[in-house]
This record gives C-alpha cells, sequence and structure tokens, in this order.
C-alpha cells in the first residue's frame, strides 16, 4: 500500500468529512475536505492529489461532475465514491465512467480505507504500465534512429521524437561538418521568419562553448532552452538545442531527450562510417570519380526514374586519344594524374546532380540527367573543346595537350534499356576513334562494336 497519499475528500456534511478524515489521516494520507464541486474544482487546480473521494449528493453539483471533472483534467487521479442505500444505481453508473470504488452509507472505517487502498493501488499500477509503455516507445524511437542511414529521413525521426517524447515546442538539430563548424540538419516548431537568425544564434553559442541561455532577445515565443550534445566514442557529432514555451522542466523530458540524442549521435556516427565503407565500394581510387560498380547501380535508378516521369537523361562515353603514347614517353606516374586532371576537367563541364564515372583505363562515362540528344550532344561539344584547349600538367612543367572521342546516346530515343545504351554510346566513341579522333558522335544502330580485346581493359589509343 503506498503510505501518505494526498486525498481529496468532497462531501458537503462537516461530520461527514471530519468523520471520514480522520478515517484517512489514521493510516497516514493526508486529507483535504472540501463541501462543494467548486470548491474541489478550486483544490484541484492549486494542490496534486493521489485520489479524491466525493459523495454523490452535493451542493451546486453532483460527484459524477466531479468524477467528469477529474477524468478530464486531472487523468491518474482515482476516485470513490460515497452513495446512500437508495443510491446503488447512480454509484453503478459512476463505476462505468470510471470510479474506481463505490461504498454505500454508513461507510465503516475498515471500509473507506480498504476502498482507497485498492483505489490507490490501481492507481500505482496504471502509472508503472504507462511508464513501461513510455519506456518501451522510447526504446523502439532510439532503435529506429540509430539503424536510420539516410540523414534527411534521420533529421525528420529525430526532430519527431524529441517532439513527442521530450515533449519539445521547438527543435534545432545541429551537425559538425568536416571543418569543425555546425550545420542546421533540422529543425522543427520555430515560428515562421525566426529559424535562420535562431539557427545562426545557436550555431554562435555552441561553437564558443557556451550553452545556448536566454533565447528571449530573439523575440520568440520560448522561456526555456535546453542544448544535448550528439556524443559517440568521446567526439562531439552535433548538438539538439530543445526549446519549451513553459519554463517549468517536462517530467521524464530531459532524460527522454538525452537517450534520443544519443542515438541520433550513434546514427550519425553511423552514417559516416556508411560513407567510408560506401566510398570504397562507388568510388574510384584513383580519380575519386564514381567507379563502374555506382554506374551501374545509378543507371538502373535512372532508367525506372525515366520511365516513370518520361524525362529523358543521355549517356557520354568518353576515350582519350593517344593515351598510350603518354605513358610511354613520362612514364605511368605522369599518366595517373593526367586521369586525375581529366576527371577535373570533365567535372568542370557538367552540372553538380550530373554523374561523371571512370569507367576503367582511360574511359569515362557522364550520365546526363533530364537531358535529351541535343542537349546531350552541346555538352559533349563542350568537354571536347575544353580537353582540346587544356594545358595538363602545367603545374608540372609538362603543358601536355590531349584530345577525347565522345560517343552521345540517349534514353529512351536510342536504347529503352541499360546495356544497349550503354554498347551505344560506346559504339558511337569507338566509330571516332577509327576516323578523325578528338570528334563527338550520335549513337546510330548500324555502329561497329569496338574489338573485344580493347574491351577487356583500356584502349590506350
Amino acid at each position: 500500500m503506498r503510505e501518505m497519499a494526498r486525498i481529496l475528500l468532497v462531501d458537503d456534511e462537516k461530520i461527514a468529512r471530519t468523520l471520514y478524515g480522520d478515517y484517512l489521516t489514521a493510516v497516514g494520507h493526508t486529507v483535504t475536505a472540501v463541501a462543494t464541486f467548486l470548491e474541489a474544482r478550486q483544490a484541484l487546480a492549486a494542490d496534486r492529489f493521489d485520489a479524491v473521494v466525493t459523495d454523490l449528493i452535493l451542493p451546486g453539483g453532483d460527484g459524477m461532475e466531479v468524477l467528469r471533472h477529474v477524468r478530464e483534467r486531472h487523468p491518474g487521479v482515482e476516485v470513490v465514491v460515497i452513495t446512500g442505500l437508495d443510491k446503488v444505481d447512480p454509484a453503478v453508473r459512476a463505476i462505468k465512467s470510471g470510479a474506481a470504488e463505490y461504498l454505500v452509507k454508513p461507510v465503516a472505517p475498515e471500509a473507506l480505507q480498504h476502498a482507497v487502498r485498492r483505489a490507490l493501488t490501481t492507481r500505482e499500477l496504471m502509472q508503472e504500465n504507462a511508464s513501461l509503455r513510455r519506456h518501451v516507445a522510447l526504446l523502439e524511437a532510439g532503435q529506429r534512429l540509430a539503424t536510420t542511414l539516410d540523414r534527411e529521413k534521420l533529421a525528420v525521426a529525430t526532430t519527431s521524437a524529441l517532439e513527442t517524447m521530450a515533449h519539445a515546442n521547438g527543435i534545432v538539430l545541429l551537425e559538425r561538418d568536416a571543418n569543425l563548424g555546425l550545420r542546421a540538419q533540422g529543425t522543427r516548431g520555430l515560428p515562421e521568419g525566426t529559424e535562420e537568425a535562431l539557427v545562426a544564434w545557436l550555431r554562435e553559442q555552441l561553437l564558443h562553448g557556451k550553452a545556448p541561455g536566454d533565447a528571449e532577445m530573439l523575440d520568440v515565443p520560448f522561456q526555456r532552452v535546453s542544448s544535448f550534445p550528439a556524443i559517440e566514442s568521446n567526439t562531439v557529432l552535433g548538438h539538439a538545442v530543445l526549446f519549451y514555451s513553459d519554463a517549468r522542466a517536462t517530467d521524464g523530458g530531459a532524460e527522454a531527450a538525452g537517450y534520443l540524442v544519443r542515438n541520433w549521435a550513434l546514427a550519425l556516427r553511423n552514417l559516416d562510417r556508411f560513407a567510408a565503407v560506401e566510398d570504397l565500394a562507388y568510388v574510384d581510387d584513383l580519380t575519386r570519380l564514381f567507379n563502374t560498380r555506382y554506374l551501374h547501380l545509378v543507371l538502373d535508378r535512372e532508367v525506372q526514374a525515366s520511365i516513370q516521369t518520361q524525362r529523358p537523361f543521355s549517356l557520354l562515353f568518353l576515350d582519350l586519344d593517344h593515351f598510350k603514347s603518354i605513358n610511354d614517353n613520362h612514364g605511368h606516374l605522369v599518366g595517373s594524374k593526367l586521369l586525375v586532371e581529366t576527371a577535373r576537367v570533365v567535372k568542370g563541364c557538367v552540372r553538380d546532380h550530373d554523374v561523371v564515372a571512370r569507367y576503367g583505363g582511360d574511359e569515362y562515362v557522364v550520365l546526363l540527367r533530364n537531358t535529351d540528344s541535343g542537349g546531350a550532344l552541346k555538352v559533349a561539344e563542350r568537354i571536347r573543346r575544353t580537353m582540346e584547349t587544356h594545358q595538363f600538367l602545367a603545374r608540372e612543367g609538362l603543358s601536355l595537350k590531349l584530345s577525347t572521342c565522345i560517343g552521345v546516346a540517349s534514353f529512351p530515343e536510342h536504347a529503352r534499356d541499360k546495356a544497349t545504351l550503354l554498347d551505344l554510346s560506346d559504339r558511337a566513341m569507338y566509330r571516332g576513334k577509327r576516323g578523325t579522333r578528338n570528334v563527338v558522335y550520335m549513337a546510330a544502330q548500324d555502329l561497329e562494336a569496338p574489338p573485344a580485346e580493347r574491351r577487356q581493359g583500356s584502349s590506350g589509343t
């Protein structure tokens, strides 16, 4: 049994209030006695109670109104109703409406004490169940965060969890970047027009090792600010800053926030590790361009997206002219440096969302998103002219000249599958290699296939 509970006793009869109050204080409870429904509402608003004992017959409102008010405004407080011998039916209705117990007058001390004890036990069990459910929900939310490997989805999930489980009214997630700065990864609940100033203020505070203080200076409707560093393996990966409209602490909010932020930190670390692994799997060691493994992956996605959106895309297949002679005359180290510089030149000729991959040896493939054959020809010609006029390895004092052949093929104009598209762009490129070189050719169905031995590695021609 829970001793020293706080009980609100509601009865319009002074003798009953005194008698029942004595019964309850005798077993260690603290009793506040009132006579009316209005007084009961005022007492409940002013203080915290564990249980309410109320007569069903009251001036200015009956015990059912007390019950309804407690259930609506003070969930978790149990209610025991007392009725006369001829008022059993209302008591039964009260039980159906959520009362914990009912007693029939005259009420014996042991009966009242037992009823209150059972009501308090029920309350404790309900609180334990609610606490268990909250902990389970918190655990599940943490697991979802820790296993999310998409930064945008992680930001949405983290801010949502902090709002729901840490009861934050506003949230800013700041992630530490490679330059040891802080960038906003996600926000939630910030008043319109305040986000930029608020994030800048937080970044300034945190970068100078200050805990964010009073935000009133920023004219935002928050009274309390709490910052939680996202720490994993003794490294601070970011900060979650929570804003509250109420200056008072929220029960369990800080504990929930700390747990969620720890899982956010774990997810950030996993993202970094995943990026490193992905880098090894999809990036060419020499040029740091994407490799063929990634090219095939993104081509599969682009084909599906193009089918769904009816938007074209194009491939450029590039092969360097006379690259073998550079290796022979200047050595493979110079050749490798030239391949790296070629990667930079080609990337400088396309948009950020286009994909440039090293296909093998001195061959490169460019995927031009949302680009038809006409647009692709313009980009290919831009690359060809830039390569032709560029002085390679000028810093090394060599100023080498280099040209390229480029084949162009577009989806769905020339092919409706990945393999055919790659083959046609390769054939178009090979037509240039067999002719004048330093040229751009468009794909066609009757183009000659490259020799099988050339496809086994770098052409070197």
